[in-house]
């Protein structure tokens, strides 16, 4: 829960990035929702001060719960299986695949490239050009563009 913040009247989640890089990204309303949904079938909406995601079982079956949810966890036990009921390659659908969908999809929205740099955590945009799809689109090209 410690995780949920307001900051200048929006709720916004704090996320650890590579490096050990703090961030705070505004939480989209529907995403509150499914974040209040999950509180209330977990169970410790009430813990002010644990990680707000958190496993719900301990995979060894013993031990703690209280304990933040691991990026291999969300990846092993949650992506994988999504993608295996959704019959999507493992091997192409992983958290970067995630990341550079959400920033293409930002992009083609008109979000500015600096913001997605800032949402990304990336320190250098041209670090952020490279999660852009858009490019890759053949109507896209400049060829259509020219008035022939």
């Amino acid at each position: 829960m410690r995780d949920l913040q307001s900051r200048q009247g929006v709720p916004h989640l704090r996320v650890w990035g590579k490096g050990a890089k703090v961030r705070y990204v505004p939480a989209h309303p529907l995403a509150l929702e499914r974040i209040h949904d999950y509180l209330q079938a977990a169970g410790h909406g009430e813990d002010a001060e644990g990680p707000l995601f958190r496993p719900l079982k301990n995979p060894a079956g013993q031990g703690k719960t209280d304990r933040p949810l691991t990026h291999g966890a969300v990846y092993h036990r949650v992506l994988r299986k999504h993608a295996k009921a959704a019959a999507i390659d493992g091997q192409s659908f992983g958290p970067h695949a995630l990341r550079a969908t959400a920033a293409t999809n930002a992009l083609d929205r008109g979000a500015d490239l600096g913001k997605v740099q800032e949402w990304l955590g990336h320190a250098n945009v041209s670090t952020t050009r490279l999660y852009d799809r858009r490019r890759s689109r053949p109507g896209d090209s400049p060829t259509f563009r020219v008035a022939y």
